[in-house]
């Protein structure tokens, strides 16, 4: 057999209890997958050429790891099946370790980045049990509809949501086309029950327990504006500076800025506080020289208001990766209505670029955030900018991009610390309560695991 037709596609890497569990829907993917894929790439390639699974290709008498090991190191490819029992499974850790190792690897051999490792959201998984470098990953982008990024595909599957299945489908075979394409270099043979995998990932670590101090910026609009302008949510608001503004009522603290504050101080944080205005971008690149963290508070009401957008629109265009923002939904903001609709697309107008990220969890973009979660998605946003602050040594900087495991030349325009993002804001209301982000129990560790293709450490557990 020629060197391609020893090339699968794709391998099909998932968990032996979600097989069991839902043999017909996890067969059902697979086959559907390799269809969608066949008529991608046309006729003249055999099907057994498309994809490889263990369960349809091992034979009696093959020697199941050597088989693994091979076909890992040959597939142009890798489809992940991510679900809890993926990432409680030893050999899916090893299977994941050993491509995610063959894709830097060729990386360092030819400066060529290959998104040739895909994942495929199976069921919900909790981000704070995931290791670090699974993270990295982003497996979720726009065209992929938000059902499957809230749900995964196991729910379209059960809940016969043919439509919103059919396109996650298409979209993981043209990733899987587009990445096979590129050629990934093949691993030489090795020994695949002594790598050492990721899963399961070691405790999650304490949040970040040093004091530092946290910049905060707000956007918000003053009383003589708010009268002047009339509507529903003037009176009773905002004060002479905006600073002053306090959207929840009755206010549990004077303003939102003394509430935030003392919010960060009761962490053992210290606080600066000014007005966002012209230069923002040069302030907060220089807070994270000064190894300071920034949030910045925005009344919707006039982030896409005269005053304050070309400095959010700045920011927006900009790269600030130890910065959040906070856009509270006020107590008597609209429910509904041309009002609300109003108010939501000018905060995503202004917000072209980080609107995508409202639901994602690394958490340093939120908007309708609540009374009552006020103080929980401060600490988060805290914890989590001081947190990539200290780790700015221990990104993935070849990665680029491709981290987000999607496409050639870095496939979807989305973040990508955690998992999952949500699709972009028209296919949601905007007034709805937001996807929830991590609780205090799911900040993102600190784990400094090394990505080398074949790490030492035998290990005897043969589940898959």
């Amino acid at each position: 057999m020629e060197q391609d037709q020893q090339r699968p596609y794709f391998f099909f890497s998932y968990a032996r209890r979600d097989f069991e569990a839902e043999d017909a829907f996890v067969n059902q993917f697979f086959n559907d997958l390799r269809d969608e894929l066949g008529r991608l790439v046309g006729t003249g390639v055999r099907v057994e050429e498309l994809a490889y699974r263990d369960t349809e290709q091992l034979r009696l008498g093959d020697d199941w790891a050597e088989k693994l090991a091979a076909m890992l190191g040959r597939s142009r490819t890798m489809i992940a099946l991510y679900s809890p029992a993926y990432f409680t499974s030893l050999y899916c850790g090893k299977e994941w370790t050993a491509f995610r190792g063959r894709v830097r690897r060729h990386h360092e051999d030819s400066g060529e980045l290959i998104s040739a490792l895909i994942p495929v959201l199976w069921e919900p998984v909790v981000p704070g049990e995931l290791a670090e470098e699974v993270t990295k990953i982003q497996w979720a982008q726009p065209d992929m509809g938000e059902a499957y990024a809230r749900h995964g595909l196991r729910a379209l599957l059960r809940t016969a949501q043919s439509e919103a299945y059919e396109q996650v489908v298409r979209v993981v075979a043209e990733r899987i086309r587009d990445a096979a394409a590129r050629r990934l270099g093949e691993l030489p043979e090795f020994d695949l029950g002594a790598v050492r995998g990721y899963f399961p990932p070691p405790a999650a670590p304490e949040a970040v327990s040093a004091p530092g101090m946290v910049r905060l910026f707000i956007a918000a609009g003053r009383a003589s504006e708010a009268a002047a302008e009339g509507g529903s949510y003037a009176g009773g608001w905002y004060g002479a500076k905006p600073w002053h503004w306090a959207p929840y009522h009755p206010p549990t603290q004077p303003s939102l800025a003394a509430r935030a504050q003392q919010v960060i101080t009761a962490a053992g944080h210290t606080t600066t506080l000014e007005e966002v205005g012209d230069g923002l971008g040069g302030k907060l690149d220089q807070a994270r020289e000064d190894s300071q963290v920034s949030i910045l508070l925005v009344d919707p009401w006039v982030a896409g208001g005269g005053r304050y957008r070309s400095a959010l629109r700045e920011y927006d265009d900009q790269n600030h990766p130890v910065t959040g923002v906070m856009v509270p939904t006020g107590s008597a903001d609209p429910a509904d209505g041309p009002e609300r609709d109003a108010l939501w697309a000018g905060v995503r107008d202004v917000f072209r670029r980080n609107w995508l990220r409202r639901s994602d969890l690394e958490h340093l973009f939120r908007v309708n955030v609540s009374r009552e979660s006020f103080d929980s998605d401060l600490t988060i946003m805290v914890t989590v900018a001081q947190n990539k602050l200290m780790d700015d040594n221990l990104d993935w900087g070849d990665d680029g991009d491709d981290s987000f495991g999607f496409g050639p030349g870095g496939g979807a325009a989305m973040p990508g610390l955690a998992i999952p993002a949500a699709p972009p804001g028209p296919r949601r209301d905007p007034s709805a309560p937001p996807v929830r982000g991590p609780g205090p129990q799911d900040l993102p560790h600190q784990s400094r695991g090394k990505d080398n293709a074949v790490p030492l450490r035998g290990d005897q557990d043969h589940e898959h």
